[in-house]
């Protein structure tokens, strides 16, 4: 159920049928251009597809030109209420503007916007969430409820409509899963255009992992969402490496490896917690489309390590390596994790 309209930011389709990409937002004070630049490089590195930035003031917007010559990754201006910035920012390069029309002031303003980004190709993302919500919304629904964070959104899109522009693409997010679940089920059934997924203020790696899986994850299930966002209070990088995480997981992603790993009993022989995020710390720029098993005994290990392209199976200090459920090899347990990277090398 991906949207029918399809928008493009750089070099990224979003929509209509396009793979989803992942987004993440760099943290470094806009002011401190070398740092954010080094930071969209980690980034673009880590895989991220579209990198948005802060542009609170003119000074920001110095920010995007050096992006645009550091990356290849498409940049997005983050701007609230002032139209002004989205003018010097569209002048500037800018692949994509996130902004609020309805925040930006009269028509004249609005209209201004949406010619600058008409005239360039530039998409704008439409971003609304529970914190941000209209008075005369919440006066009628009385809180931030899920059709209320729709409604918002499909006003700000009216605001654009009225100027003919449809290079839209919405998000409607809230912390609460649920809320943001049913805000997007509710969109998608109410218009055509890109969903950006995403829970805002999801917390730290730990918890917002958990929240984003399971809201961006149940949408994408059944269809919904177009490009995602995990928010995570941590580095960057690892929102971007959650979110492929999650496409993974959801068969969406097929680039790159998935893992089984059992969570060990008291057959276990070998320190399999250590080997298997050894495993996965080795392994987490790999692209190749295979699955992984690392096992922590032979009563489970070659069953799963037969549906796995390849894995591991502990024994008592040592353990063997399997291809399609065959033996490769058997090794000691301190050389098990080479020899298992050393068997995915050869494998095309």
């Amino acid at each position: 159920m991906s949207s029918k309209i399809q928008v493009k930011a750089g070099n990224v389709v979003i929509g209509g049928g396009a793979d989803v990409s992942v987004q993440s937002m760099l943290n470094i004070p806009s002011t401190d251009i070398e740092g954010s630049v080094k930071q969209a490089i980690e980034l673009e590195k880590a895989g991220c597809q579209i990198i948005r930035a802060a542009i609170p003031n003119i000074d920001a917007v110095k920010l995007i030109p050096a992006l645009k010559e550091a990356v290849s990754v498409p940049i997005v201006a983050d701007i609230h209420f002032d139209y002004k910035l989205a003018l010097e920012a569209c002048a500037a390069g800018v692949d994509k503007i996130r902004i609020n029309p309805g925040n930006i002031g009269s028509d004249d303003r609005v209209k201004a916007v949406a010619n600058a980004c008409k005239t360039r190709n530039i998409p704008i993302r439409i971003g609304v969430n529970s914190g941000s919500l209209e008075k005369e919304i919440l006066a009628k629904y009385g809180h931030p409820t899920p059709q209320a964070l729709c409604d918002s959104a499909l006003y700000h899109a009216s605001l654009l409509e009225k100027f003919d522009f449809n290079d839209i693409v919405l998000s409607m997010k809230s912390s609460t899963v649920s809320t943001m679940v049913e805000a997007y089920e509710l969109a998608s059934q109410q218009c055509d255009y890109p969903l950006h997924l995403g829970v805002t203020e999801a917390g730290t790696e730990r918890m917002g992992i958990i929240k984003s899986s399971a809201g961006i994850g149940s949408l994408l299930l059944h269809g919904i969402g177009d490009t995602i966002r995990v928010s995570l209070t941590a580095d960057p990088v690892k929102e971007v490496y959650a979110a492929f995480d999650i496409l993974k997981a959801l068969d969406i992603q097929k680039s790159g490896i998935q893992f089984v790993s059992c969570p060990t009993c008291g057959r276990t022989r070998i320190d399999l917690v250590k080997i298997a995020g050894e495993v996965e710390e080795k392994l987490k720029d790999c692209k190749k489309n295979i699955k992984v098993a690392v096992m922590g005994c032979v009563v489970n290990g070659p069953g799963e390590a037969r549906e796995a392209d390849i894995g591991i199976a502990g024994g008592d200090g040592c353990g063997l390596v399997f291809k399609k459920g065959e033996i490769v090899c058997k090794v000691p347990e301190d050389k098990l994790v080479d020899a298992l990277v050393e068997e995915i090398e050869k494998m095309p």
